[in-house]
């Protein structure tokens, strides 16, 4: 099975982010414009939490604060569950699925590499299982 290194390197490493005292509001601006459901919430090189579109809506509208008024570190998840580029996919999504998350920032000896989702681990596991089921088909033919 792959490694978190090698999806990296075929979903590309791009990493978006907010900073703290960013609004609710400039976070959802960044997600639309990336197409993407969550950012780091970093304060220079430092990853001091992650915010998601779930987090927004749970923690924002539903309590009746304003997305144009709240600051991103009022509303963050601070303990950021991460991993290592080396580690496999398998170990990956299975953190995912015993912590109920749907976003990993990826490190290689400490150094921010990526973030990864859910839908990218599952995407790598469903082709890596297509791709095992044709060689076995082959090999099965002749």
């Amino acid at each position: 099975m792959s490694t978190v290194r090698d999806m990296l390197r075929r979903k590309g490493s791009e990493v978006y982010s907010v900073r703290p005292e960013e609004t609710v509001y400039d976070a959802l601006g960044n997600m639309s414009k990336n197409n993407t459901g969550a950012v780091l919430v970093m304060n220079g090189n430092i990853v001091e939490g992650i915010v998601s579109e779930r987090d927004c809506v749970r923690k924002v509208d539903l309590t009746g604060k304003n997305a144009k008024t709240t600051k991103i570190s009022e509303i963050m998840t601070a303990k950021v569950i991460g991993v290592e580029a080396s580690q496999d996919l398998e170990e990956c999504m299975n953190l995912m699925i015993d912590n109920n998350i749907r976003h990993l920032p990826v490190y290689d000896n400490g150094k921010l590499m990526g973030l990864i989702s859910v839908r990218d681990v599952l995407k790598e596991v469903v082709d890596y299982q297509r791709s095992l089921i044709e060689q076995l088909e082959q090999y099965i033919k002749g």
